[in-house]
């Protein structure tokens, strides 16, 4: 805690500045980003299926696992649909390059077909939700794979919902160590 507590304090906030160098990878509304999280494992599983790369490719899928792990996997609560949450923006960037990954994958010859049939659900699942009219303080904003987005470390302490996560996963720590150190142990005859 003490770790988090000394991280900087400013956010890797990019909306004010163009991106740095690398892909450039457009911003989705918040709307979107909730129909993109549903699409994410089946945009993944077609990426995986692809035999024939090139290094765009494996840019886009490398860095949406990156940020996707910087995010914590996805597991804090309101990520998605919390404006206020310190892993929104990151779940912005993994969920953007999601989408930027599925896009590419509609150039590739070899995975066009699924990728433009993906890409017309996940139109239709936005239209029927309006995503699209769902806004918040990171729907503007671009990203890169030239740049990782952090969550906002120092505001957890903040947001009761991802404070009372990191407390239960410090507790279970404590006890489970607790638990295995304080086992009896067996002597060998």
């Amino acid at each position: 805690m003490i770790i988090i507590a000394a991280a900087p304090a400013e956010t890797h906030s990019w909306s004010s500045v163009p991106p740095p160098p690398g892909i450039q990878i457009p911003s989705l509304t918040h709307g979107q980003m909730a129909v993109i999280a549903r699409y994410r494992g089946d945009i993944l599983d077609l990426a995986q299926r692809q035999t024939v790369t090139d290094p765009t490719f494996r840019r886009l899928y490398n860095h949406g696992n990156l940020q996707y792990t910087y995010c914590l996997w996805g597991l804090m609560p309101g990520s998605l649909g919390d404006e206020e949450s310190p892993f929104n923006e990151c779940s912005h960037a993994y969920l953007a390059t999601a989408k930027a990954l599925l896009t590419y994958m509609a150039t590739m010859p070899s995975a066009a077909r699924e990728a433009k049939a993906l890409i017309s659900d996940i139109d239709a699942d936005m239209v029927r939700s309006g995503a699209s009219w769902i806004l918040c303080q990171f729907s503007g904003e671009s990203f890169s794979t030239g740049a990782v987005i952090e969550p906002r470390w120092r505001d957890i302490f903040f947001h009761m919902p991802s404070l009372a996560v990191l407390v239960a996963t410090v507790a279970a720590m404590i006890a489970a160590g607790r638990s295995i150190s304080g086992a009896p142990r067996k002597r060998v005859a």
